[in-house]
């Protein structure tokens, strides 16, 4: 079920780039809910931000403003779904990886949440925001903090794509006409990133196992 609504918001994004602006900040909103929420939609709204400002370049003063808005709504879902209690995000998140931002967020604080949700993947940004409602961060800062993240982060692709306009269309034009070769180099990159993780957990849990067996032997 996730697969085909994944898939739908998938071709919603591909019409963004050309509705009307009634018709898109909307839609763009919408779209940065739902990757921000349950979905994974990764650099979805990105790149949608950089398109939609290369072919209207007047748009730089406020479209990035409409999935900074959305990505607010999508983390404040999943803020509350964690909020409940952590059994959600321990099914959805490997343990040592929530050690690890809990870790952070002792540390650091909401400055925890703020760099992710500044910086685009790879870096996990998700176990972040459930891990806050988790912690029970306070929500009037939870708020304020992925909006100027999400804002300086959608305003600075905006700006981007208003100064290399050019090289942006140009780079569109190119990847429209090489679109199989880049989906299947894509492709390529996530099956070997898999087989390296499988490997490396593999060498790990072999590794594991012999250093019990050996202190079961002493």
């Amino acid at each position: 079920m996730f697969d085909r609504i994944q898939a739908w918001f998938i071709h919603i994004a591909s019409q963004i780039v050309t509705m009307p602006l009634y018709w898109a900040a909307p839609m763009m909103i919408l779209l940065a809910i739902a990757d921000s929420s349950l979905l994974s939609l990764p650099e979805v709204n990105d790149i949608i931000t950089v398109t939609r400002i290369a072919h209207n370049p007047n748009e730089v003063f406020y479209f990035p403003l409409f999935p900074a808005i959305g990505s607010v709504i999508g983390c404040l879902i999943l803020y509350r779904i964690a909020r409940q209690g952590r059994n959600f995000i321990t099914k959805r998140f490997q343990p040592h990886l929530l050690e690890q931002v809990e870790r952070l967020y002792n540390r650091w604080g909401l400055l925890a949440l703020a760099i992710p949700a500044l910086l685009p993947p790879p870096l996990p940004f998700k176990v972040f925001v459930a891990m806050a409602g988790a912690l029970g961060y306070p929500l009037k800062r939870f708020v304020a903090t992925i909006m100027i993240a999400r804002t300086i982060r959608y305003y600075f692709w905006g700006i981007a794509a208003y100064f290399m306009r050019e090289e942006v269309l140009k780079a569109l034009e190119w990847l429209k006409s090489h679109f199989g070769e880049v989906l299947i180099g894509a492709l390529s990159l996530v099956a070997l990133i898999i087989i390296i993780r499988w490997v490396l957990l593999f060498n790990r849990s072999r590794a594991l196992k012999n250093k019990t067996a050996a202190s079961f032997t002493d």
